[in-house]
């Protein structure tokens, strides 16, 4: 296969992968609408799926520190501007996805120790864990993402949330070295997982990112047995009331205090309001659907729409759920005054 080399950054890594340093997938200007749950994003610079984890750690030493990197598993929670993505891409559906199961009896009862790498689907997570009869994880069931993704975010459903399972995290740097971090190193809220000062210590930010971590569950069948009926009767109240048969990508904003951001969209008439191919979902005022030709400029415009309308007649800041990468083609008339 030809690629058209356009960028040094695409030269570097076609070199390194002619000379062998690399293992994975390399692909050059790849659209990612391919692999978003919007169907929606311009193209990557530079895209990689590694092989393995010694791969991912290759790949990070051959990448220059001004380069800007980004993750997507599943490519829900995402949303990709149509003037796509400088820097690299790094694609982790379908690989890092190694879990293993480990349960040790005790006196108060059976301890379940679960290891996942970031690749793992938040589904294939729980239902492993289901199938072990290990109760607590059902509500990963209802995550249509990946566990680095969960990690990233505290991502939740059903009143359960990632975080408060977590034993220890395993990082990559720039460097592709590992570090093992744990909960006591970061300051983790709703939708939010952020470093401690502490931890930065001294500097701005820090450029790691979950590779693995390991989280604790107890053993329980017959809460277990339970449990599982009450996720099966709201994932079927979530087919009913959410798009879950449209292109979309899960709740774009994060709910305020005691409240909901869905009824605070819909209470402002915003349900059903489109711009152009993008619509505020007809079933749940918190999610936007793609309806086959929506551009990201259209689900950013509406986005803007919705926290300006929101912000001026209910006096309330919503905070988007969604991570907004990339570059914009051109702002759309809709984000300005």
């Amino acid at each position: 296969m030809t690629l058209n080399i356009k960028t040094s950054l695409q030269k570097k890594l076609q070199e390194a992968k002619s000379k062998g340093l690399l293992q994975g997938q390399l692909k050059f200007n790849e659209r990612l609408s391919h692999y978003t749950t919007w169907r929606i994003g311009g193209e990557a610079e530079c895209f990689y799926q590694p092989e393995n984890e010694g791969d991912l750690q290759n790949l990070l030493r051959q990448i220059p520190e001004k380069a800007s990197i980004y993750w997507v598993g599943l490519g829900s929670n995402l949303l990709v501007r149509d003037g796509g993505v400088k820097g690299i891409v790094i694609y982790t559906n379908g690989v890092l996805n190694q879990i293993d199961i480990n349960c040790t009896e005790a006196k108060e009862g059976t301890r379940c120790i679960i290891s996942a790498q970031a690749g793992v689907a938040c589904a294939i997570f729980a239902r492993k864990a289901a199938n072990e009869s290990i109760n607590g994880a059902e509500f990963l069931s209802g995550i249509p993402g990946t566990m680095g993704g969960a990690l990233a975010m505290n991502a939740g459903a059903f009143g359960g949330e990632t975080w408060k399972h977590v034993e220890k995290v395993r990082m990559i740097n720039r460097q592709g070295e590992i570090i093992e971090r744990t909960p006591a190193e970061f300051d983790i809220q709703y939708r939010s997982v952020t470093f401690k000062k502490a931890s930065l210590k001294g500097l701005e930010t820090v450029d790691e990112w979950f590779v693995s971590a390991t989280f604790s569950f107890e053993k329980d069948e017959q809460s277990l047995k339970q449990s599982k009926q009450e996720i099966k009767r709201l994932l079927a109240r979530r087919a009913e009331t959410q798009p879950t048969k449209q292109a979309n990508a899960g709740s774009v904003f994060k709910n305020p205090d005691n409240d909901y951001a869905a009824r605070l969209i819909e209470m402002c008439g915003l349900k059903g309001l489109s711009i152009n191919g993008a619509q505020i979902s007809p079933k749940h005022a918190n999610f936007i659907i793609n309806n086959g030709h929506a551009t990201a400029d259209d689900v950013e415009a509406l986005i803007y729409k919705v926290k300006k309308t929101v912000s001026e007649q209910c006096q309330i800041a919503l905070d988007t759920e969604v991570r907004i990468i990339g570059e914009h083609l051109a702002l759309s008339k809709e984000f300005h005054e």
